[in-house]
């Protein structure tokens, strides 16, 4: 038919593209209701593990040597402290460093090579910004085994899930704006400061706060800078001992006796409570303060 299909060979076509469009959905779904299933048993566990040991005493004791006297109030503090450091570290750099390379950088082999070796390292173990904060901050700089240490190896661990967020916030401010910014006389960093950064603003806070959750949640780079396992007293300063909420849970859960996984399930319902509250703030300030455009 010189190139033309016919009745029966486009029924043929279509009946195939619903065939795989079903088979991918029933694939998708299976995929998706998998993690689901699994997800509802870890919460099922750890709640009815750890409901028992949650009270006042535990959020505002300290460790203890019996499960029935540990507390995690030092963990919770010395984690808000932790991010009290990595927030404006990681902010200001990040969001520097993404205001370089979409408004300043040019466009040449260099700029696209710091540029995939930035979304390169946000894929990076975090035990290996660990090492590198032990050999740097710890070592190099004499901060010793202090919560400064962990504050900043915290902060290198998240800064290229920051750089890349605020990239992508950046980058999906119309030109438009930008144009018509500079057609009012406006200066290039008038025009990042009162337009650009204004209109990327919740994208930017998004993806931050979604970043300091991660950071809240890991273990392997505070062990290595020295993070206490136990410890009894508040940090007085930024050189001072600290310990982290997922430091006390992975000291509680390795401990012998059947008592401690509970107290270990309790202190992962607080944890989870903190992270959830702080995706929480996330999707407030994306759907309060997100613009169309």
């Amino acid at each position: 038919m010189n190139g033309f299909m016919s009745k029966e060979q486009w029924k043929k076509r279509l009946n195939r593209r619903i065939l795989v469009n079903r088979i991918f959905y029933i694939l998708f779904f299976a995929a998706t209701t998998i993690g689901l299933i699994f997800l509802a048993m870890l919460l099922y566990r750890v709640l009815t593990q750890g409901l028992g040991c949650l009270n006042m005493d535990f959020i505002k004791g300290f460790p203890a040597p019996y499960p029935d006297e540990a507390g995690i109030y030092a963990g919770i503090v010395g984690s808000i402290y932790l991010i009290a450091i990595v927030a404006p570290v990681s902010l200001v750099l990040g969001v520097s460093t993404a205001i370089y390379l979409e408004e300043y950088a040019p466009k040449n082999r260099i700029s696209r090579f710091i540029q995939s070796n930035i979304q390169n390292l946000a894929g990076v173990p975090s035990i290996v910004f660990g090492l590198l904060g032990l050999t740097f901050f710890v070592y190099m700089m004499g901060f010793g085994y202090s919560l400064l240490a962990g504050g900043l190896t915290m902060s290198l661990l998240v800064l290229p899930i920051i750089v890349v967020a605020a990239q992508e916030a950046i980058r999906s401010v119309p030109n438009e704006l930008k144009e018509a910014s500079y057609g009012m006389g406006a200066t290039k960093w008038q025009t990042i400061v009162r337009v650009v950064l204004p209109a990327s603003v919740p994208g930017i806070l998004t993806g931050s706060i979604l970043a300091l959750s991660r950071a809240i949640g890991e273990t392997a780079p505070l062990l290595i800078v020295g993070a206490a396992a136990a410890i009894y007293t508040l940090p007085d300063s930024v050189f001072g001992p600290y310990t982290a909420m997922p430091i006390q849970i992975y000291s509680w859960i390795s401990r012998p006796g059947e008592e401690w996984p509970l107290v270990a399930a309790a202190g992962i319902i607080v944890l989870l409570a903190v992270l959830l509250l702080m995706n929480a703030v996330a999707v407030i300030i994306r759907n309060k303060f997100q613009k169309r455009y």
